[in-house]
């Protein structure tokens, strides 16, 4: 690929985090692995909104779940995750 797709893709992966849902989503999963009925109810959000954002997320990579009977567990894909989210946070807290 080249430099072009490079800034491009970086470019719609900063798209995702444009959104205070699914900023909130990823905070909540910080903490542990959630099904979308927990995260529904934790973030007064429906079910349908929540798997809707977790669609999006998992797209593109920043989120990955595991099936458990008929429920889907979703967490944060990998460490470059939470990282992202506190160098976003540590850059507001010095505005």
């Amino acid at each position: 690929m080249n430099d072009t797709g490079k800034w491009t893709e970086l470019a719609e992966l900063f798209k995702v985090f444009g959104d205070s849902s699914r900023i909130r989503i990823l905070y909540r999963l910080l903490e542990k692995e959630y099904c979308v009925q927990d995260l529904a109810e934790d973030l007064e959000m429906t079910q349908s909104a929540v798997s809707h954002q977790l669609k999006i997320l998992k797209m593109n990579k920043l989120v990955r779940c595991r099936r458990d009977g008929r429920q889907m567990f979703y967490s944060l894909a990998d460490d470059h995750v939470s990282t992202i989210l506190s160098m976003g946070r540590e850059h507001i807290n010095e505005l």
